[in-house]
């Protein structure tokens, strides 16, 4: 496997990869599936592209022989870098490749001078925050609302505040690896 910076020409088919880990059938085959709560699409290919045009993100993309198997956003921000997007194709998940992702994340947050990283995730999604809790982050207790009114970023099938997002938040080394 090796990470890279992922770039306009992988926007289609990034965007496979995060609907099929995040939405529909497919994603039930994996532990980290928001299926049951959303439907729709996690993210199109306008929406994509304006990631990896942003000045302040970039995606992370994790490939081996057969293609992507995964990605994540940093996005430089003044509260430090937010990492989202975390997506591991869903056949192979339970394999580490979340965990090298992320930490790949971090590194490059460090690497620019961020002093921490935070995420948002859906609050009912105790098992996903306890593996991020097992990977050092904590639960600031701050709240936030999932944009349900947005059909972009999915479709609601429970009450909506069952989607609302909790922080987490990540002090990072002052001592970076470059990535």
């Amino acid at each position: 496997m090796k990470v890279r910076m992922a770039q306009r020409p992988d926007a289609e088919r990034l965007v496979a990869l995060v609907n099929s880990a995040y939405r529909g059938d497919g994603a039930k085959k994996g532990w980290t599936t928001e299926a049951d709560l959303l439907g729709g699409q996690r993210v199109d290919v306008q929406g994509m592209e304006l990631l990896l045009n942003a000045p302040d993100s970039v995606i992370l993309l994790a490939e081996d022989s057969e293609g992507f198997i995964g990605c994540v956003e940093v996005k430089s921000t003044e509260q430090g870098c937010y990492i989202g997007m975390l997506t591991v194709d869903p056949t192979l998940q339970n394999k580490g490749v979340g965990k090298i992702l992320l930490e790949h994340a971090e590194e490059y947050a460090a690497g620019k001078g961020s002093p921490r990283a935070f995420m948002t995730v859906i609050g009912v999604r105790e098992e996903l925050i306890a593996w991020y809790e097992r990977r050092g982050y904590r639960r600031t207790g701050v709240q936030q609302d999932f944009p349900t009114h947005d059909p972009r970023f999915g479709i609601p099938k429970v009450a909506p505040e069952m989607l609302r997002f909790e922080v987490l938040e990540k002090t990072l080394s002052s001592n970076p690896s470059s990535t």
